[in-house]
């Protein structure tokens, strides 16, 4: 991996966890991941007639990937209502990048070394330390966590798959982001219209943002996916949890310490790992 592909990589992980404590500050979670979604959409449409377009062979992994990713954003809503932010975000995206890893070189044909093995192995149980430091506080939350694990190692495999044959990294992100942020403002619109009309004009101001951070930073990994393995890829941006462990201390009073401190250097080894392997 060249050095450009790893910071840009770095760069999306500080975008990643930025969208992720927009969701869990704001005042309703669901509200919040729609006005997210609902801007990057908003973004997607003014931006797609001025980008190249994806070919067909890449629709299916649209449609595919943008059921897994609105399911994903709904279940990040739920879990950020019942459970603390600092341990379910390491949690859903600690074990995301092994089923990855694994799957993409089983079935997807990549291959990695014993050195990138070891980054991601690192990285993913350094992620699942800063986790389990300390007891849960909701049973719920972590089995919310993990279900949501899986859902982000489907649509990352998917799009990667769709990414590398749509011959747009850019139009096949904004596609990805209008159709997605569209399916979940329809959904917003006819089950809570009122509601969420509301939430929205009150706070567009975090939303708009919001939307640049998520577009940007899944966009990023997408074009990343296009030059290194996914699970190099998939790994590596999951560094956005030592971003997601700052944030939520800074901005949102969550106590993070301990055990976290450690893995948080565990993570920067990984790092190391994946970007000498």
């Amino acid at each position: 991996m060249t050095i450009s592909v790893f910071c840009i990589l770095l760069f999306a992980a500080l975008l990643h966890a930025s969208w992720n404590a927009i969701v869990k500050a704001g005042s309703d979670k669901l509200y919040s991941a729609i006005a997210v979604s609902g801007f990057a959409a908003l973004i997607a449409l003014i931006l797609l007639p001025f980008s190249p377009q994806p070919t067909l062979a890449s629709a299916p992994y649209l449609i595919a990937s943008c059921a897994l990713q609105v399911i994903y954003t709904l279940l990040v809503a739920k879990t950020y209502q019942v459970a603390d932010m600092s341990q379910t975000y390491p949690l859903m995206r600690g074990t995301a990048p092994l089923l990855v890893a694994i799957i993409s070189v089983l079935w997807l044909g990549d291959s990695l070394s014993s050195m990138a093995w070891g980054g991601i192995a690192v990285i993913c149980l350094s992620i699942l330390g800063m986790a389990f430091n300390g007891r849960s506080q909701s049973r719920k939350g972590i089995w919310l966590a993990l279900l949501n694990s899986c859902f982000i190692a489907g649509y990352t495999l998917v799009d990667g798959t769709g990414v590398r044959l749509a011959g747009s990294a850019l139009g096949y992100t904004l596609w990805t982001f209008f159709m997605n942020g569209f399916c979940l403002l329809v959904w917003a619109m006819l089950a809570r219209r009122q509601e969420v009309t509301r939430y929205l004009v009150a706070n567009w101001k975090k939303g708009l943002p919001g939307g640049i951070g998520t577009m940007g930073s899944y966009g990023l990994a997408l074009w990343a996916m296009t030059q290194a393995p996914l699970a190099v890829v998939a790994a590596l941006r999951e560094t956005s949890i030592l971003f997601g462990a700052l944030l939520a201390f800074l901005l949102l009073n969550e106590k993070v310490a301990g055990l976290r401190i450690i893995a948080a250097c565990g993570i920067a080894v990984g790092a190391i790992l994946l970007r000498l392997a």
